[in-house]
């Protein structure tokens, strides 16, 4: 009796596998939607219309970016958490919505439990970017000043909770400095008001504030990645301005509803993989400093888990965590 059924559990697996592989080898059979947890115009809207036109090409059927913002990420990121897990609704997923909100407060799904991660789309660094009114030249000069003069500094980000809020929050645990955050509802009010001299510096991707630090608007002082960016190579890391493990990046997932079947998700991260070979498209990134990391589902997987473990620990320090 046992033998009978463990030989029928045997053959309800390979029947199973058999249609999850016949299912994926059809895949996709009608458009698939691209869910956006942030507004239309916004990074993360752009990098989503791209690869959905990259992805349309790759697999045959169209693919429509959906808007769904709010909740810094959150509302979204539980649309598809909730979504069949068929392969035809697909998030874009972001640091925010997979880990951060769900670190600051209380959410509908579980960032990492409640999905099936593709792989890796982008990840983009933040540039330290001050008024050239502060008359600093580079980070110790900005250090020495912030200590001499404590609270008396403000620095702005593109939102309270994002990468570039928890950027100026790991600058400040690991120089010992007291600097005040004002938060904006995005990059573009933030650099006015820098531009402006309401705060003193910020912390921003580089892709917001390249042009203006081109034209000597604002002054670029460490970026916030491993390696300098091509795009302003004159500026050093924040390694090589003194700063150690300081880097807290934007990156982007491309991710499905848990329970997606596996061959659905390989066949994605295999057309993902063939994007970013694309010379096209790696020009592309260039352009909004987007770093290709050409990541496995288990590899991204792991990515985002070891996100949530730098970010806890950061959130934690500060006393920001739920």
């Amino acid at each position: 009796m046992i033998q009978i059924r463990r030989l029928a559990s045997i053959v309800t697996l390979i029947v199973s596998v058999g249609a999850s592989a016949a299912y994926a080898q059809d895949y996709p059979v009608k458009p698939v939607v691209l869910i956006n947890p942030y507004a239309a115009g916004g990074p993360a809207d752009v990098l989503a219309r791209k690869l959905a036109s990259e992805l349309r090409t790759e697999l045959g059927k169209p693919v429509i970016v959906e808007n769904k913002p709010g909740a810094a990420a959150a509302l979204g990121t539980a649309y598809v958490s909730n979504a069949k897990a068929d392969g035809y609704t697909l998030l874009m997923g972001t640091s925010a919505g997979h880990v951060v909100t769900p670190l600051l407060q209380k959410v509908a799904y579980d960032g990492i439990g409640d999905f099936s991660f593709i792989g890796i789309v982008t990840r983009q660094s933040n540039m330290l970017v001050v008024n050239p009114g502060l008359k600093v030249n580079n980070v110790d000069e900005l250090v020495r000043y912030a200590k001499q003069h404590p609270g008396q500094l403000n620095f702005g980000s593109a939102g309270a909770g994002g990468a570039t809020h928890l950027s100026g929050e790991q600058f400040k645990r690991k120089t010992g400095i007291d600097i005040v955050h004002v938060p904006y509802s995005g990059a573009a009010p933030a650099l006015t008001d820098l531009m402006g001299g309401q705060v003193q510096l910020a912390f921003l991707n580089l892709s917001a504030t390249l042009q203006y630090v081109k034209d000597g608007r604002v002054k670029a002082l460490a970026y916030g990645a491993k390696s300098r960016s091509p795009l302003l190579p004159d500026v050093p890391t924040m390694e090589e301005a003194g700063v150690h493990d300081a880097e807290v990046a934007t990156w982007y997932s491309l991710a499905a509803p848990k329970g997606t079947p596996k061959a659905i998700i390989d066949r994605l991260n295999q057309a993902l993989l063939k994007i970013d070979r694309k010379p096209d498209y790696a020009s592309f990134l260039r352009q909004v400093d987007g770093e290709i990391l050409a990541l496995t589902p288990e590899q991204t997987d792991a990515f985002v888990r070891q996100d949530r473990a730098a970010m806890t620990e950061l959130l934690q320090a500060i006393g920001l965590a739920k």
